[in-house]
């Protein structure tokens, strides 16, 4: 009974159009008023208790970092290391885009600014070079969205405080499903590049090649830095988004100097939004999965689900169903705090590891960004590339399909996801 006046509450809410944050919380003042007659003030306290975690700091960090990241110039040595080692193949500058939203993803930790910083820069050099307008949107869209799988990754952040698993296990258990998609990505660039006759004209001399490499050294040794002070235990997660943001500010500033001073209000007044707005409706979410936990909510719908569905491997497709349909009318943040909290004791049962899991929602989540009414990467792109909703969904299409291929992989061979956790962290 308790468990269907929560839902008829959310969804009646969800219909009026409130705001998501605002949603969760009046969920859970309604059953605190009416049906189990609490004061409010656990309302607030489990507000206060949702953001009391040192985890989060890395949040408006890793923010901050990637915007300073994507005003200055790092994102343009990037790009040029990759296509002097790649540029001159057939699809060489593609391959190029692909792998630096990739780099750019390990210091950033954000979807949309990879696609903000890469993008801008490789649209007009995929068009220069011929390559057709459609395939160029869809690459440089779709690559973007790496910034959430390869760590570090705000998403990931929230789902370890949500699922209290250990940041540092699913920021490792991204890099091979990050690396695998990233050559699929490659591979379908080649294979386009080689169909239509693109390939690129890219030549360096053995002095201007030194000079790419020694310009974009500084670019190149952030993720060395961030990843190897978390791995090597010199520092926690959340401390190395500190450092991201120290370091940088350094390059931008005082290495490649075409960051200018003036652009920093806006580049942290804009963090300092995009920061609190998270943080705002994670609070609220955090007083909902309190809620859940206090009625055995996500104990009752495990029993549910095992009655029905026998295989894990049938529930984990069955799952992924939902989630590809939750990412499309949900924002990224809600799919994460809200709907994992449910599921967690079902996962329990059926033995699925929680890492696993977490990587195959945070893919869920990547094509979330690609499909509309949320997909803000779509949005990013037409901001930046000029072009309307229909023709960048036209675009992406064929990316979605060959993620959703991904997908699957990712789900039915969970060693991509744990190997790495197990050989270095457990």
């Amino acid at each position: 009974m308790t468990l269907a006046i929560v839902l008829v509450c959310f969804f009646v809410l969800l219909a009026l159009s409130m705001p998501i944050s605002l949603l969760l919380a009046a969920t859970t003042a309604i059953y605190l008023i009416f049906i189990s007659h609490t004061p409010l003030t656990s309302l607030v306290q489990q507000l206060f208790n949702g953001l009391d975690n040192f985890v989060l700091l890395g949040v408006p960090f890793f923010i901050l970092a990637g915007n300073i990241m994507a005003e200055g110039a790092i994102s343009d040595r990037l790009v040029a290391v990759m296509k002097l080692f790649v540029g001159r193949f057939t699809g060489g500058l593609a391959m190029a885009s692909v792998m630096a939203c990739m780099f750019f993803a390990a210091i950033s930790g954000s979807s949309p600014a990879t696609v903000i910083a890469i993008g801008s820069i490789m649209m007009p050099a995929l068009i220069k070079e011929g390559y057709g307008d459609r395939f160029s949107i869809g690459l440089l869209t779709s690559s973007g969205s790496l910034g959430i799988l390869i760590p570090p990754s705000i998403p990931m952040i929230l789902y370890a405080l949500v699922m209290n698993v250990s940041v540092a296990e699913i920021f490792m258990a991204g890099f091979l499903p990050g690396l695998f998609i990233g050559c699929c990505l490659m591979g379908y660039s080649y294979y386009a590049s080689h169909k239509h006759g693109w390939r690129s004209e890219v030549r360096y001399t053995s002095k201007e090649g030194v000079k790419v490499i020694r310009d974009g050294l500084w670019a190149l040794f952030l993720p060395i830095l961030v990843l190897g002070g978390i791995y090597g235990g010199i520092f926690t997660p959340t401390e190395a988004a500190a450092v991201s943001v120290v370091y940088a500010l350094f390059v931008e500033l005082f290495i490649y100097k075409e960051l200018k001073f003036g652009k920093l209000f806006g580049i942290c007044r804009d963090s300092a939004i995009l920061s609190g707005c998270l943080l705002f409706i994670l609070s609220c979410a955090m007083s909902f999965i309190w809620l859940l936990t206090v009625e055995q909510i996500p104990v009752k719908l495990a029993e549910a689900i095992i009655a029905n569905i026998q295989s894990k491997w049938l529930f984990l497709l069955a799952i992924n169903g939902v989630l590809l349909i939750i990412g499309g009318l949900m924002d990224i943040v809600t799919a994460i705090i809200v709907i994992s909290p449910i599921l967690v004791e079902t996962l329990t049962r059926y033995d699925i590891d929680l890492i696993h899991y977490g990587i195959i929602m945070i893919v869920n989540v990547e094509c979330g960004f690609l499909t509309p009414p949320f997909g803000l990467n779509l949005f990013v792109s037409m901001a930046i590339m000029k072009r309307s909703l229909v023709e960048i969904g036209r675009a992406i299409l064929p990316f979605i399909l060959l993620f959703l291929g991904c997908l699957l992989v990712i789900t039915y061979v969970p060693k991509l996801s744990t190997l790495l956790p197990e050989l270095l962290l457990r």
